[in-house]
């Protein structure tokens, strides 16, 4: 059986263009720091037409398997999470196939996991299980997260974003599962859902999305104390963690959902929390559950007596979600990169807490166990590999006008057949794939910009 099982190597990729969140509020109309103070974020990041999630996925593979030096015959499993309908027949992992194809690996088992923004763990776990499993058969699993968040014109436009994450999943790992502490929480709800097959854009209730997001936290908060408990025999408290990770649709609700820890420790009578936070929180100690999710004053004294220890525990995962948006099934796993770039030097030994949430409504929290590992597949070697400031830096500003041009015209090809892209690939990175052309047959066609930086004129992956 496998030991040590987790996560060898990570690649992230994102589109180079992006709109600055104050661009926007100002061309909304939007009350100055609406969008910067108000959701907390900076940047979004979006694709143009020449991107889509399956171009992006593409992309974060093949540079996973090149910058880590791994041959694709060593994959034995792809799993895919992703809410971005494409087809809905055709999983996004069949298009992956073409990377292995050509090296006469057909081999591989998993498809695609759908559910919001919990698909990309979903895909995680079934990796890890089947490394775990006596299904395995040597070989390494592998996992993209892969969203291009988009809304209609109106207040929950500036929490989009795009990216696509790829993972790739086996023993003796640098970045391991504590299997034992996992707490769960499925409910039915609608919150935010995509009923209309004609559009890309959901249908959200914002308020009740926030109540439903909050509620899976202290619900998956529960149950992961009671099985830490329950298997170490001490009290689990946010002291029992070096840095938490939220999936992050927008970076206010971040500081929310820790508040929201800190408040259920002080409850709980933790010792993480300190006679002077327990005093200040002792008020609200009484409130049913229902009334604490609306309770202004609750949530703003929580989060004065959270602000030391989320500077220390969660901030540092902020990095990429602040700048890029919300990339749905990517943005836990963004917020995890950016604790990887941030801290990668001092991570070693540390035990990392995740929670990842999607609408509908299903959560998990979970715990990951970190080690420095041996190069490639090192701590160190990761946050190197993926470069993040760099790729952060290079990107493009677009006006807040021609942002709203872009999406315009992805909303009118949204499901569309019989057209051809600009194939302009001036400011993608080489080695970045690319739609190149939708045939009358609804048949996507993508090219790679090749490292000398000339554009192709369009083909299959494989060149065909």
């Amino acid at each position: 059986m496998a030991k040590n099982v987790g996560i060898l190597a990570m690649h992230i990729y994102f589109p180079p263009t992006c709109v600055q969140q104050e661009a926007l509020e100002a061309h909304d109309g939007a009350s100055k720091g609406k969008y910067t103070i108000g959701h907390g974020q900076d940047c979004m990041g979006f694709c143009t037409e020449v991107e889509d999630v399956i171009s992006m996925s593409l992309t974060a593979v093949s540079s996973l398997l090149e910058k880590y030096n791994v041959d694709p015959k060593q994959i034995g499993r792809l799993e895919v999470g992703s809410e971005t309908v494409i087809d809905r027949s055709k999983s996004i992992k069949t298009f992956l196939m073409q990377i292995f194809e050509k090296c006469g690996n057909t081999d591989i088992e998993g498809v695609d996991s759908t559910n919001a923004c919990y698909g990309g763990t979903a895909a995680l776990f079934n990796c890890v299980n089947w490394v775990e499993s006596c299904s395995w058969d040597g070989r390494y699993g592998l996992v993209v997260c892969t969203d291009s968040s988009v809304y209609a014109e109106g207040p929950a436009r500036p929490t989009g974003g795009a990216a696509a994450i790829a993972m790739l999943i086996g023993p003796d790992a640098p970045i391991t599962f504590e299997s034992k502490f996992r707490g769960s929480h499925m409910s039915h709800a609608y919150d935010f859902y995509k009923p209309n097959l004609a559009s890309e854009y959901p249908v959200v209730d914002g308020k009740l999305s926030q109540t439903c997001y909050l509620m899976a936290l202290d619900s998956c908060y529960k149950q992961f104390c009671a099985k830490y408990e329950k298997s170490t025999g001490k009290q689990f408290s946010i002291s029992d963690a070096a840095y938490f990770v939220f999936h992050s649709p927008y970076n206010k609700l971040v500081q929310k959902s820790f508040a929201r820890l800190v408040f259920d420790d002080s409850v709980r009578n933790a010792s993480s929390i300190d006679e002077a936070a327990k005093e200040k929180l002792a008020p609200f100690s009484t409130l049913s559950g229902d009334e604490s999710y609306q309770n202004r004053d609750l949530e703003k004294v929580s989060q004065q007596v959270a602000k030391p220890l989320y500077d220390a525990k969660v901030q540092p995962t902020t990095l990429i979600p602040k700048q890029v948006g919300n990339m749905y099934t990517a943005s836990l796993y963004a917020a995890f990169i950016s604790l990887l770039h941030n801290k990668s030097s001092e991570l070693a030994g540390k035990r990392v807490i995740l929670f990842s949430y999607g609408s509908g409504s299903t959560a998990t929290m979970f715990s990951l166990k970190l080690h420095e590992g041996q190069k490639p597949f090192s701590l160190s070697n990761i946050a190197t590999v993926m470069n993040v400031s760099t790729k952060l830096k290079s990107r493009h500003e677009f006006s807040a006008v021609k942002f709203v041009e872009t999406i315009n015209l992805m909303e009118h090809r949204y499901g569309g057949k019989d057209f051809v892209t600009s194939k302009d690939c001036s400011l993608l990175a080489p080695g970045t794939y690319y739609l190149t052309e939708v045939d009358s047959m609804y048949r996507r066609f993508y090219a790679k910009k090749p490292v000398d930086g000339a554009c192709e004129n369009g083909s299959l992956v494989n060149g065909h």
